[in-house]
């Protein structure tokens, strides 16, 4: 019997986030794995007036192309992806990996490769984004592979990431504009103020956020949601950050990753696992060791880690930082071919100050 939850997924992305018009021309990006919600969505493309194009993978795609592809290979751009974020006025990815640590073995400087090719596409999405003449939208399908990631039993994990989604609701549309609301509350009171200093266990760090803009993130670009964020002055950003959680980037684990900012770049750069990677992809161009993104996650029915960052970059009392590009409707100035969040807890003996007054403690902002 087909799960409901699916279809109202569908109903989410399709009248939340992009709100499909007549007309609009939506590419859904998933593997085989996805059918199930990629045949809900082109339906509900097709209901409200929309033209729907699946570019689909094979579960196994991205194993055999890096196996496989020669150098004049790894360099293309792929023309229908590119024709689509150019052109279109939408687009779902689905992740729905069968194999998340596929890539886990792969040479870091091929991925850095292949990420170089693929830059024209995320340069697209953040620029057309900016304007509003793009409807980016990211979510998951839940796989048996993405479950054993997360450490669950498939049937929890599909639990997981539906109640996470609100799919579970008679009414989802209603609740994620109710997320939108409070969280516009929270912007009020941070936007106008220059100096954040953030303190904790794992970070003593500074930076500006003097003349950005924060965005409310409620369900509009990715599904689960719950964070604000911004760009950070490019060059005010002092302190070192240990992150409290693995940093994972196309499939690779990295873990304990340090860094230290010294104005607004990453000076210095150490892993416990996979230090190799961190460096190679942070050293992809004059970009990559500046912040692109700071983004503090609101979402606390989030309480598992399930190392996939659409989820785990939402939990509720952490923050996150992106080293790369930079969204341009925050402001930020930043670019690069890599945007890699990473996440740090800051529930305990932690507090967020913004021009020297204490916000944000323990994990939650303080009430006025």
């Amino acid at each position: 019997m087909p799960d409901a939850r699916i279809e109202k997924l569908a109903q989410i992305l399709v009248d939340h986030s992009a709100q499909i018009k007549p007309g609009d021309r939506v590419a859904i990006e998933a593997t085989t794995a996805a059918e199930p919600l990629v045949q809900a969505l082109f339906a509900a493309i097709l209901e409200r007036g929309g033209h729907p194009y699946p570019l689909l993978d094979l579960v196994n795609q991205d194993e055999l192309f890096f196996e496989l592809a020669k150098d004049e290979q790894l360099d293309a751009i792929p023309p229908f992806r590119n024709l689509a974020y150019e052109q279109f006025e939408s687009r779902f990815r689905i992740h729905s990996a069968t194999n998340p640590r596929a890539l886990s073995g792969v040479d870091p400087a091929k991925q850095k490769r292949r990420q170089k090719a693929l830059a024209p596409i995320l340069e697209a999405q953040m620029r057309r984004g900016a304007t509003g003449s793009f409807k980016w939208v990211t979510t998951l399908f839940p796989t048996e592979g993405l479950a054993r990631e997360a450490g669950m039993e498939p049937r929890d994990f599909e639990d997981f990431v539906y109640r996470a989604c609100h799919a579970d609701q008679a009414d989802p549309v209603s609740y994620w504009k109710s997320v939108e609301t409070s969280q516009q509350k929270i912007i009020n009171r941070i936007e106008g103020h220059d100096k954040v200093h953030l303190r904790g266990p794992n970070v003593d760090l500074t930076l500006s956020i003097k003349e950005r803009k924060f965005l409310n993130s409620a369900g509009k670009h990715n599904m689960p949601d719950g964070e604000i964020y911004t760009g950070p002055v490019e060059e005010s950003v002092n302190g070192w950050v240990r992150f409290s959680y693995p940093a994972i980037y196309n499939g690779v684990m990295v873990e304990d990753v340090e860094v230290h900012f010294t104005d607004g770049k990453a000076s210095k750069l150490t892993a416990r696992k996979n230090q190799p990677f961190l460096l190679e992809m942070c050293d992809s161009d004059a970009g990559a060791r500046y912040l692109g993104e700071f983004a503090i996650g609101t979402n606390y029915e989030i309480d598992h880690f399930s190392h996939n960052i659409l989820f785990d970059e939402k939990l509720g009392g952490t923050f996150h930082l992106a080293l790369g590009s930079g969204y341009p409707e925050t402001g930020s100035k930043n670019k690069s071919m890599i945007h890699w969040d990473m996440i740090c807890g800051m529930k305990e003996d932690s507090e967020i100050l913004l021009d020297g007054e204490i916000i944000y403690q323990n994990g939650k902002f303080i009430e006025m």
